[in-house]
């Protein structure tokens, strides 16, 4: 059997472990240290140790809840020697519980190492679900009806990020970001020159937390929002960009593509061939082929 199915690695209702030695990805408060769930408190409660980014960080989690479990040290700058011995207490027959400064592990925090040593070594990997500083910020955000796409941090450095960015420009989805507050003021100067002044920008900064603050403008008036306000520029933060406006008409290389068919193949071949090779609607190409055929 594959080593990464886990069809059976949930624990019976009412157990708090799984039958077998396992690593649990468990959520933990953004801030507020009342957001964290029952069975997330009851698991760190009983698994018998905590592989934690900041152990003095989750020891005060961990002491406002009344909870004593031994705690490892697991952050970036060891991932790879703690997964290992993360899988030898696994091996042991022991559980435990991988948790990270704030929010979920493993999506841009560390964690993805330790999940894939351990998913190799065929134990289970139970995620316990909680917070997240994506969705919090995408739930109130009121710019996100269908689709988005979490990018996390961007490239430090402006020409990278303005490289990637331009790879994400016209991607018919809200994009959402991580920034850092040393950063985040000319990363949202590039957000207005690549992806387009007029689109919508949701600031959310320090979610859950005592000066948590969501804020919407367009992306042209970004700058003169946070310079309003030194205040503004601290903690940490979520930056949600709207989806590009719908073009109206045929993107021109879907024009040219169809121009060109048309002049070597019949009227509908030339409208099939110019959607394979753009990816514009064959509906709407049809339609301009029979309007070019007219003209």
């Amino acid at each position: 059997m594959d080593s990464l199915d886990q069809s059976h690695a949930v624990p019976p209702a009412g157990r708090v472990l799984h039958p077998k030695p396992a690593l649990y990805i468990v959520a933990t408060p953004l801030g507020n240290l009342y957001d964290i769930t029952m069975r997330a408190l009851a698991v760190l409660g009983k698994v018998d140790a905590i592989a934690a980014e900041d152990t003095r960080h989750t020891r005060r989690l961990l002491d406002h809840h009344g909870i004593r479990t031994r705690l490892l040290a697991v952050h970036q700058h060891n991932e790879q020697a703690a997964a290992d011995g993360l899988v030898g207490l696994l091996e042991q027959g022991q559980h435990i519980a991988l948790v990270t400064d704030a929010g979920t592990p493993a999506v841009s925090d560390p964690g993805a190492k330790v999940v894939a040593r351990v998913q190799a070594a065929g134990f289970p990997v139970v995620p316990i679900p909680g917070p997240s500083a994506v969705t919090a910020a995408l739930s109130a955000s009121g710019l996100v009806e269908g689709r988005f796409l979490f990018i996390g941090f961007l490239p430090p450095k402006s020409a990278a990020r303005r490289t990637e960015l331009e790879s994400l420009a016209t991607t018919p989805a809200a994009l959402v970001f991580y920034e850092a507050p040393h950063r985040v003021i000319e990363c949202v100067a590039d957000l207005a020159d690549v992806l387009g002044a007029g689109r919508e920008l949701v600031v959310a900064r320090e979610l859950t937390k005592l000066h948590e603050q969501i804020a919407r403008m367009p992306l042209q008036e970004a700058g003169t929002w946070f310079a309003a306000d030194a205040d503004r520029c601290r903690g940490e933060f979520v930056l949600i960009v709207s989806p590009p406006p719908v073009e109206q008409g045929l993107p021109p290389e879907a024009e040219r593509a169809l121009r060109l068919l048309l002049t070597e193949v019949p009227l509908k071949t030339a409208a099939k061939l110019a959607a394979q090779l753009t990816g514009a609607n064959k509906n709407a190409l049809y339609e301009r082929a029979l309007e070019i055929k007219d003209e």
